[in-house]
């Protein structure tokens, strides 16, 4: 194998693994937007969750309508 050959055959899989080094980095950088999307959407469900078990608790504390 001439010395030519080695160093074409070392730039393409030099170019084949930068390109996959890429799309992997743009995997992770649109899973890590995901991630923080449905942070935000869980912390306001959480918040909508205890907005509700607090209305819940306070409507249970009250006494029963007159007709019971």
């Amino acid at each position: 194998m001439s010395l030519e050959s080695r160093m074409a055959d070392l730039e393409s899989r030099q170019a084949f693994q930068d390109d996959a080094l890429q799309t992997l980095s743009d995997v992770v950088a649109e899973q890590q937007r995901l991630i923080d999307r449905l942070q935000v959407q869980l912390a306001a469900l959480a918040g909508r969750q205890e907005e509700l078990s607090g209305q819940l608790s306070g409507e249970q504390d009250e006494a029963p309508p007159p007709h019971y």
